[in-house]
């Protein structure tokens, strides 16, 4: 066959620059649609923040803005600060005196070095530093030990366990230190008298030895506590107390006061020292009750107000036949920009008020009266697509009386009832939460306890399905939930 040449019309569907990026903005959180808007704005001369909004920066501490001081006033810039400095008050104009004591420090005069200065707190000291600094202030050990009390120190994991073995860690050390395992074994002994109790400790029944041994001598049942936990804490932690007691030889009074003392011990000494910054969310939106009704409003202070640079829309406006092809491409890119984070604001109001308007009893009655929903439902109602729906309910918060919740938290599956309704997970979850806060602790809920009474209130729902729920909230089971 010849090669020839045919004329095809076809119809194609791409995806413009413009709309690319409106469906990126839209899966991005509001802390990361800042920080690009803060990208571009530093690329795109023809867009500018407006002056009246203020950034939510959410690791600065909750004042104004960043340069503002006790007061609630906004501190001078440096080279302001710098400039009025060199001045003196008797040489200041009226207006100035009056901007300086306004801007001045609520707690008295201050130094000139100290004027404007932001009191940053200490930073906590860590697991390995108190640590080190307790091993540096023993006078009774040598240099040495010291250095080997340092390497299990950073052998420690952040909950203060010795996981590796003593035969491990000699392995991994260089020959040339001439460190023996008799070294480590005494070095380990100094260690776990250190504070916190049972630091050092190579398992939970080591740590809790420990604990119990540092105590004084006189404390009340001390010595029955060890025993129960070197030679029956797996009894223990199984919920047998009959059989405790045959094995110590106790009555019920002393075993609940047994008990008392090994519950109060810490089985993580060192996770006090794990300190993690707080992580702060922006909610897209709040929901608020207006004549009876419950209905969603955007968080306007969540996102920056952007504009058009003035200056050089009124060069490109002038110059409209000779201006440089890069400005006008810079135009446009930032009325799309204005235009998509618009349509994103409108797009995440239309799907929070559509839920809220679904979960009204929700926010009514909490999660017990939580409905089922799916994307779906919110898409056909709103005429979008399910993964659009997606987008907008990940890592999107709103605000309510009940606290703050992702918009994805709204959707579940749902459970069929006598009735032929449905009921929703999330429902159920609280149910089972509830009942198991109201029970006997003395004769704890079964599963399939708790199964017949969720059926005696209409909702049908296997034994294994109730086990998947409690698990999720991080319920132990019956028996160990039973207390003596």
């Amino acid at each position: 066959m010849k090669p020839t040449l045919h004329l095809k019309l076809s119809q194609q569907l791409k995806l413009t620059p413009q709309l690319q990026q409106s469906i990126r903005l839209l899966q991005l959180s509001t802390l990361e649609i800042n920080q690009e808007i803060e990208r571009i704005v530093q690329e795109n001369p023809l867009l500018e923040l407006s002056e009246d909004w203020n950034a939510h920066v959410p690791d600065c501490p909750p004042v104004n803005s960043a340069t503002d001081d006790l007061t609630g006033h906004e501190s001078p810039s440096t080279e302001m600060a710098g400039t009025d400095d060199k001045i003196p008050p008797e040489e200041r104009s009226e207006n100035d005196l009056e901007w300086y004591q306004e801007s001045s420090s609520p707690y008295g005069a201050l130094d000139d070095d100290e004027y404007g200065m932001t009191q940053i707190p200490a930073k906590p000291a860590s697991l390995r530093e108190y640590l080190n600094t307790q091993a540096s202030c023993l006078n009774h050990i040598s240099d040495r030990q010291k250095r080997i009390i340092g390497l299990l120190i950073d052998s420690l994991d952040d909950d203060g366990y010795l996981l590796q073995s003593l035969d491990e860690l000699l392995e991994m050390l260089p020959f040339e230190l001439n460190i023996s395992l008799n070294d480590l074994e005494n070095a380990l002994k100094i260690l776990q008298n250190l504070d916190p109790p049972g630091i050092g400790a190579r398992n939970l029944q080591e740590c809790l030895v420990l604990q119990l041994q540092l105590m004084p001598d006189d404390t009340a049942y001390r010595d029955q506590a060890l025993k129960v936990v070197q030679e029956h804490l797996k009894v223990l932690a199984s919920h047998d107390f009959n059989q405790i007691k045959r094995l110590v030889g106790c009555k019920d009074e002393a075993l609940r006061a047994i008990q008392k003392l090994i519950t109060k011990l810490n089985p993580k000494p060192g996770a006090e020292f794990s300190f993690q910054s707080e992580r702060y969310v922006v909610p897209d939106v709040t929901v608020t009750k207006n004549n009876g009704i419950w209905v969603a409003n955007l968080n306007t202070d969540a996102l920056p107000k952007l504009r058009i640079n003035q200056l050089y829309a009124n060069i490109l406006k002038e110059a409209r036949y000779n201006s440089p092809s890069t400005l006008a491409n810079q135009l446009n890119e930032a009325k799309w920009l204005i235009k998509n984070i618009h349509q994103r604001s409108t797009t995440i109001l239309n799907v929070a008020n559509a839920i809220v308007a679904r979960q009204q009893q929700f926010f009514e009655h909490g999660e017990v009266a939580m409905r089922p929903m799916i994307l779906r439902e919110i898409a056909e109602v709103l005429n979008l697509h399910e993964s659009t729906v997606s987008r907008v309910t990940t890592q999107k918060f709103m605000l309510t009386p009940r606290g703050i919740f992702e918009l994805k938290y709204f959707f579940c599956s749902h459970v069929a009832t006598d009735s032929g309704g449905a009921c929703s997970a999330t429902a159920i979850r609280a149910l089972i939460k509830q009942l198991i806060h109201e029970e006997n602790s003395k004769k704890p809920l079964s599963d399939n306890k708790i199964a017949d009474i969720l059926e005696q209130q209409g909702i049908v729902i296997a034994r294994r399905t109730i086990a998947k729920y409690r698990e999720s909230l991080q319920i132990p089971a019956a028996s160990l939930r039973k207390s003596f």
